[in-house]
């Protein structure tokens, strides 16, 4: 196998382990858009930056192609995709978190089939501390404030 396919091997299980690294708290959570979708939504993201930056590798010398084109499509359909989760009853909003959840998993995407392995990573452990640590943090803050006119 040459060695750009061992990258994009790579590339595609970084992908689904880092999505799957923040899927699984909405998961747990039993939230609509769980494990499958987020490891779907960030391997789908970083597919598109392959064959992006693949299309970009092979018509270079023939025609401008700008790569970044091809992300704005994801952030655009994302954005729907997550605007889909989100549900409002009343004065009641749900979906939120596990919306953002998907836009910041397509970003991770993004940024593993871009090579940015660092941020992808860095990113995906600051989220997962977010979704659990800071969910105990805003329980105590909401019982704290409960009652406060």
């Amino acid at each position: 196998m040459p060695e750009n396919l061992w990258e994009v091997i790579f590339k595609i299980f970084l992908s689904i382990f880092l999505s799957a690294f923040i899927g699984v708290e909405r998961e747990i959570r039993q939230k609509v858009a769980g494990l499958r979708t987020h490891i779907l939504v960030g391997v789908g993201s970083t597919l598109i930056v392959l064959t992006s930056l693949h299309l970009f590798d092979i018509y270079k010398d023939e025609t401008f192609i700008d790569p970044t084109r091809m992300i704005t499509g994801i952030v655009t359909g994302i954005g729907f995709l997550c605007a889909g989760t989100i549900i409002r009853a009343g004065s009641q909003v749900s979906g939120l978190t596990s919306a953002a959840t998907l836009w910041i998993v397509s970003g991770v995407g993004i940024a593993v089939g871009a090579g940015n392995y660092a941020a992808s990573v860095i990113v995906s452990i600051a989220v997962f501390f977010v979704l659990i640590g800071v969910r105990s943090i805003e329980q105590k803050l909401g019982e704290k404030f409960k009652n406060v006119p």
